[in-house]
């Protein structure tokens, strides 16, 4: 007997979240993970490290809440944003009991997450415009709701308005967590003036894209006090290394703050430019909006486009496989030229 059925049964039959790194390739241009092109500004100086590191460091907890505008108890620091996806579905959703809710297509992690612990997912797909089918949400039966603005991959947001009656039918019912990976590539646009007004809500974060972090793994998550303490209950006793910490706390500084929005106005301004190049090719059927550092694009056919690129070096991402994206292909906002050389391939593509 193979060893591997041992496992759960729920887990033997799991389809992992394929990450860009999980699913490799070879090239020279890499825009699959939407990642920031630059290399941070910040190293570890300290030193201590045969000592366990605070719980959640008071440097990086004071730094976020200021960046944020919360406060400081409002905030819980994990290893990344996906580390708080899991913790919220183990610490509010009992197994073969509960639910979660997905929006798809959206960022896999929310399915993973809960399928692992053993909690149901029911979905509510995007409505024809690829936006939450508000009344629907509204409506269901579950214990978290998990939406993604920017969405990831469709670019779509929230309106703010059509939420607030979703968190006011799932009052004292449901978490509405709202992932906000890539949010300040449109900061106008986030949900954080909503935590006043809603119990419910809860926001994650992560240092991993505008902060040009993403090797760190630090994210964050922004709630009500009580959802954070419920939080503290059940995420690991030590999830912050020391120099994650440190390295974190000197990215939310003033100049930290000053180096970070610099580059989302840069890499904003290229994505412009991209979105303006694409939109005259005839290969292209399609752009959805392009709120995040990364653009969906749906081509005429996107497997000679992705097997040409992928034969010049150029790795996008492919997600033509997954339902209502057929022909679709996102494409990592990374440095002027990196953008430069996929535009120029593309628009080769063409006129072959």
């Amino acid at each position: 007997m193979s060893v591997s059925l041992l496992a759960r049964k729920k887990i033997q039959a799991l389809v992992p979240y394929q990450s860009a790194r999980r699913i490799g390739g070879s090239g020279e241009v890499w825009l699959n993970a939407n990642e920031s092109p630059e290399v941070s500004d910040f190293n570890y100086d300290g030193d201590q490290l045969n000592r366990y590191p605070e719980f959640q460091p008071a440097a990086l907890i004071n730094g976020y809440a200021a960046y944020a505008g919360v406060s400081q108890s409002q905030v819980l620091a994990s290893r990344g944003a996906d580390e708080a996806i899991e913790v919220l579905i183990r610490a509010f959703c009992e197994p073969n009991q509960d639910s979660v809710v997905i929006c798809s297509p959206t960022y896999g992690m929310y399915s993973v997450s809960a399928e692992t612990i053993g909690v149901e997912v029911k979905t509510v797909e995007l409505d024809s415009d690829f936006n939450p089918d508000y009344s629907a949400l509204a409506a269901i039966d579950s214990k978290i709701i998990f939406l993604c603005a920017p969405n990831n991959p469709t670019g779509s947001m929230l309106d703010h308005a059509k939420l607030s009656k979703v968190l006011e039918a799932q009052r004292d019912k449901a978490l509405v967590v709202v992932d906000e990976a890539y949010i300040e590539f449109c900061a106008e646009q986030s949900v954080q003036g909503l935590l006043t007004d809603f119990d419910n809500l809860v926001i994650t974060r992560t240092l991993s894209k505008a902060f040009a972090l993403a090797g760190l793994r630090c994210g964050f998550t922004l709630a009500n006090a009580e959802v954070i303490e419920v939080m503290s209950k059940v995420i690991a006793p030590y999830p912050i290394a020391r120099p994650v910490a440190e390295i974190a706390a000197k990215a939310l500084t003033t100049d930290g703050l000053k180096i970070m929005r610099e580059r989302v106005a840069s890499l904003n301004t290229i994505r412009s430019q991209a979105v303006d190049e694409l939109s005259r090719l005839k290969i292209v059927k399609q752009i959805f909006p392009a709120t995040g550092n990364y653009i969906l694009i749906r081509f005429d056919d996107s497997a000679r486009i992705f097997k040409a690129l992928g034969e010049q070096g150029i790795v996008l991402r492919d997600f033509a496989n997954k339902p209502r994206l057929d022909n679709c292909i996102r494409m990592s906002i990374g440095n002027q030229q990196e953008v430069s050389i996929t535009l120029k391939a593309i628009q080769g593509l063409e006129r072959s």
